[in-house]
């Protein structure tokens, strides 16, 4: 056992004794210049990831140094699925930490979205979950967008030169990403040259980094990246891999509006149903991936087509994925005028009408909030 080691990918302890635990190595591996476990180093080169045995507690009794003396918490928010994004009691685990907010994915959205009206929103949500916010910012870690306002709003945030700054969020809202994007360009702040900083290994399934990865930033402080917190409610944990890249979106969302009478039912994919019942003709706008597929129906109809064509014509799921995927539970929500109806991993739809009685099918697993129209 190599007790002083630790994997650069995903902070997780090196051992060599047990290839189907976390952080196995060969020994013949040990030699390298850059140690990463077994897994990192299947998902770096071909794409492969495997599950593991850590539960949602072991990843908050990190977090729980991080309320032991002064420091900066980042706390990464998927601005496309921001009820899926949200650290239930967060507060009480980092205590009175400064608290930046950063809502990453900003790429997906359309060009003409109105940021100050977004931000504004963003801080009512904010508030609605108990959180005081020193800020707000808005990132595209894929595409390198304001990494250098976000670097410079981090730094005016710390109070002395030694403090840690803290990445925290849940799984697959692009956190370690966003962590090699900041310590590019902070090195390079300091001279030091990019190549030289050690990359958090990435990947598009969730739970990727295994333990805390601290960075040293020259100046007594470190910046750290914490494991992303695992809950069930969030639709990508159900998901195979290969129906997980389509719906989680890689392109500017460009929103589907169903103009829908009483009776009509809209399916996104087999993934959920949304039932219109009552209520004037309306608008329903839909921000999804584009990868998935939204089949309008009559409600009379809906059943018949999910049991003939559930992962076929309505997919993803596809054949593969749909046979581990949740069985769809009925739940009726009355909706007003601009207010959103958010499923946890999928996306929302926008209510157009003054009002709405709707069934929304979904896995009692997953979350449904309504809320505040983003738009």
């Amino acid at each position: 056992m190599t007790d002083a080691m630790i994997c650069s990918g995903c902070g997780v302890r090196i051992q060599t004794e047990d290839p189907n635990k976390p952080g196995y190595v060969p020994e013949r591996a040990l030699t390298r210049d850059e140690i990463i476990c077994q897994r990192c180093f299947r998902i770096r080169h071909y794409n492969e990831v495997s599950e593991v045995a850590l539960e949602p507690e072991d990843y908050r009794r990190m977090l729980e140094a991080i309320g032991e003396r002064p420091a900066v918490v980042v706390m990464v928010v998927d601005l496309f699925d921001l009820e899926g994004s949200w650290i239930s009691g967060i507060h009480r685990l980092i205590g009175g930490q400064t608290l930046l907010l950063v809502a990453n994915k900003c790429d997906l959205f359309p060009l003409d979205t109105n940021w100050h009206r977004v931000e504004q929103w963003l801080y009512r949500q904010a508030r609605e979950q108990g959180l005081a916010v020193s800020g707000i910012s808005f990132v595209s870690a894929e595409k390198n967008v304001g990494i250098d306002a976000l670097i410079e709003r981090i730094r005016q945030l710390r109070r002395s030169s030694d403090e840690n700054v803290y990445l925290v969020g849940m799984t697959n809202v692009g956190k370690s990403t966003l962590m090699n994007r900041l310590m590019e360009r902070w090195v390079a702040g300091e001279g030091d040259k990019p190549e030289n900083i050690r990359k958090v290994t990435t990947s598009p399934y969730p739970g990727t980094t295994l333990d805390m990865i601290a960075v040293p930033l020259g100046d007594g402080g470190f910046f750290i990246d914490t494991p992303g917190l695992i809950h069930g409610r969030r639709l990508i944990h159900y998901l195979v891999p290969e129906d997980l890249r389509r719906v989680v979106p890689r392109r500017r969302l460009r929103p589907k509006i169903y103009q829908l009478y009483p009776g009509q039912t809209l399916f996104f994919g087999s993934l959920a149903r949304m039932d219109f019942l009552e209520g004037p003709r309306q608008s329903f706008v839909c921000y999804l991936s584009d990868d998935v597929r939204i089949h309008r129906t009559k409600l009379q109809r809906a059943d018949a087509l999910y049991r003939e064509h559930a992962g076929e014509l309505l997919s993803p799921p596809g054949r593969e994925g749909i046979r581990r995927y949740p069985a769809l539970v009925r739940q009726r929500y009355h909706v007003k005028k601009d207010e959103d109806v958010s499923i946890a991993g999928l996306g929302w739809i926008a209510v157009k009408g003054e009002w709405a009685d709707l069934d929304l099918w979904v896995p009692k697993e997953i979350e449904v909030a309504i809320r505040e129209s983003m738009y």
